[in-house]
């Protein structure tokens, strides 16, 4: 697969992904769609950092666990590196997890990992020319973020530090009572020269609780994020940008923004910093781009989030900032310089949903992570003066022994004439003038959208619901992203009303084309979109066949006492809490119809979910089985939070998914299939 890119001067330049034909990348096609199992394996590329010299592209790849060989855990995480050619070879493999990666300079690479005798995630380094990682740097409580001085000596990163032993003393006694919210041991920042035997790492002081450090190109300051408090309603919603002088932790800057924020980078000479912030206090996503003054602090806005919303930027020189931005269900890439002219060379990109860029110290290298409707997310070349760049990695070969079926993007009419856009997957071997059953798959935040690249995962069945005979849709209802602000805002007081009619608008235009049958609607969704999954099977139950919630809200007024981000809940959707309008409220709760529901539901919940709380769907189980109109199921799933990360919970999830789909929307529905399944996992 190739990307080619050429700019124009103007607002609708091109950066196109001419693709590899689905015959040509199918010379040996066989007749078998994909499957639950095969979706358990899938492989796909996570962190990418191209090398200062632009030669090398660093990734991590991501391998789910091999359950017929492997323990049950959370998806391995490797290090490989790639050269222009699309050559790439394995640094660091195996049962391991790497993360953080970064260049120390053009012929090193920097990770964090846990390995060997280490209790806490530390920093390595290893040499592109071969050879074994050297670990620089282990402290206490572990190195999280961290970022690089020029000097390649130099390391700022942040842990909490070891936990005082007077209270480790009393928790082996026994006294271990946790004081909810007041005792999380805040971040700190530290420095250390890693190339100091024994060097022990000094704690900067600091106005807050700092995340994502980033040094300045001379090395002088560090450009951080500043939040009140450990909380996460706090790195939601308070987070704020602030400069500070490297050796002492003075602020000499600080940048005056409400709301979410994105990230941020320095420029080459440091005079400026490019910041990816929100429009205001109640703007649900981080999505304008602002440029501001490193000495003063002083921002200015250079790309607003009216009708799109950025999402990565790099700078390709001293006063040219290169981003990634979104609108509808396509990415689009702009060159623009921060001078008063601001001329913007800017293109859509087809074929490929890009998420990250990283750019070569010179601005003519771009490293990209991308999907495309035929695989997850790979590593991608290109360069700024129009030349052709090319897909270097193909982490899922086998993917070309499977037919995948068609993709495409849907157009439709809400009820008010809002006009709404999604993805849909055609089923695999569809028949002209046949109409299939729908499963929808929503998403959640609502501050998210579908993007057209890879759609398939555990929790969205995508080509294996298609390959057995499901069409499935993902529609960007109202308060989606990407499309600006206002459109994002749509929901604000409004939950779970005209963003869920929507839903049912899409189904409605689907069964209109002839494709669905309109008895055999099924819907899907996590967090927001098991929000949404709950109320489509209670309030709208006489449009659904069947539903699968996962880690969903059901009672607004109990969710609002128990989740972590109550202000983020507030400021950025509802605009008003339980105590200022109950009835809002109560009535937007999926319990509060209960009463209504005739729609088969599988309820899925991690037990350790604090976003949602299990009660959550324990709530909506209980009232739906003492009513006992419907058919429902719970599934929990232990040690697991908002969404599942081991591989046996994850292929459990897929499997239950198709089969309550299958059941209720082409089998002999009725009572709940069996409570056990068979996994297809060899036993050991």
């Amino acid at each position: 697969m190739s990307l080619r890119i050429s700019w124009m001067a103007t607002a609708v330049a091109a950066l196109v992904c001419v693709a590899l034909s689905a015959q040509e990348a199918r010379a040996q096609e066989t007749p078998k769609g994909l499957t639950a199992h095969d979706v358990a394996r899938l492989r796909s590329v996570r962190e990418t950092a191209i090398s200062p010299d632009g030669a090398l592209i660093a990734y991590t790849l991501s391998i789910p666990r091999d359950l017929d060989t492997e323990d049950d855990g959370g998806a391995w995480s490797e290090l490989h590196v790639v050269d222009a050619g699309g050559a790439s070879r394995g640094f660091v493999t195996g049962k391991v997890n790497v993360g953080g990666i970064q260049w120390v300079d053009a012929g090193r690479i920097s990770f964090t990992t846990k390995r060997g005798a280490d209790t806490h995630q530390s920093l390595y380094v290893i040499d592109v020319t071969g050879g074994e990682a050297r670990r620089v740097l282990a402290f206490d409580d572990g190195v999280g973020a961290y970022s690089w001085g020029p000097d390649g000596k130099t390391v700022a990163f942040l842990s909490a530090g070891a936990e005082d032993k007077q209270v480790q003393k009393r928790k082996k006694r026994g006294f271990d009572a946790e004081i909810y919210e007041e005792d999380r041991r805040p971040t700190r920042l530290w420095l250390v020269d890693v190339t100091e035997v024994d060097a022990k790492p000094r704690a900067v002081d600091l106005p807050g609780v700092p995340s994502d450090p980033l040094f300045s190109p001379d090395g002088a300051h560090l450009a951080l994020t500043l939040q009140p408090s450990p909380l996460i309603d706090d790195a939601y919603m308070r987070r704020r940008l602030t400069v500070v002088e490297t050796r002492s932790g003075t602020v000499t800057a600080s940048v005056e923004t409400e709301g979410k924020l994105g990230g941020h980078v320095w420029s080459p000479d440091g005079k400026h910093i490019a910041l990816i912030a929100a429009r205001d206090i109640h703007d649900p996503a981080p999505g304008r781009l602002m440029i501001v003054e490193s000495a003063t602090g002083t921002s200015t806005e250079l790309v607003a989030s009216d009708d799109r919303h950025v999402r990565s930027a790099a700078w390709t020189d001293a006063t040219t900032v290169l981003f990634l931005w979104d609108r509808g269900v396509k990415t689009h890439i702009s060159e623009l310089s921060i001078g008063p002219d601001r001329i913007e060379r800017a293109g859509a990109i087809e074929g490929v949903a890009v998420t990250s860029l990283s750019v070569s110290r010179d601005g003519d290298v771009l490293a990209l992570r991308g999907a495309s409707r035929e695989h997850p997310d790979e590593v991608f070349r290109a360069t700024r003066d129009g030349l052709v760049g090319v897909r270097l990695t193909n982490s899922n070969e086998w993917l070309a022994t499977r037919r995948l079926a068609t993709q495409e993007v849907v157009e439709f009419e809400a009820r008010d004439g809002l006009k709404l856009q999604g993805i849909l997957i055609r089923p695999l071997d569809e028949k002209p003038g046949t109409r299939y059953p729908l499963v929808m798959v929503v998403h959640g935040g609502p501050e998210s959208h579908q993007r057209d690249g890879w759609m398939t995962w555990y929790a969205s069945g995508g080509q294996a619901l298609a390959a057995r005979g499901f069409a499935v849709f993902y529609p960007n209802y109202r308060a989606s992203t990407g499309r600006g602000v206002e459109f994002s805002m749509l929901d604000h007081g409004d939950m779970g009303g005209r963003e869920f009619d929507d839903l049912v608008d899409g189904v409605k235009h689907l069964v209109a084309t002839g494709l669905v049958d309109e008895k055999k609607v099924g819907v899907t969704g996590g967090s927001y979109g098991g929000y949404a999954s709950a109320w489509c099977a209670t309030a709208l139950s006489e449009h659904f066949a069947a539903a699968v919630m996962s880690v969903g809200i059901s009672d607004q007024i109990s969710f609002a006492g128990t989740t972590d981000i109550p202000d983020e809940m507030n400021l950025v959707h509802y605009r008003v809490r339980p105590w200022e309008d109950w009835k809002l409220f109560l009535e937007r709760s999926p319990i509060y119809h209960a009463e209504k529901g005739r729609t088969p539901i599988l309820i899925m919940h991690g037990k350790n979910d604090t976003r949602v709380h299990p009660s959550q769907s324990l709530e909506l189980y209980r009232y739906l089985k003492v009513l006992g109109k419907t058919p429902v199921r719970l599934v929990l799933y232990p040690g697991e939070g908002h969404g599942n990360r081991r591989a046996a919970s994850r292929l459990d999830y897929s499997l239950r998914l198709m089969r309550w789909m299958e059941h209720y929307l082409v089998g002999e529905g009725g009572e709940p299939p069996p409570r056990e399944i068979d996994h297809g996992v060899k036993e050991r």
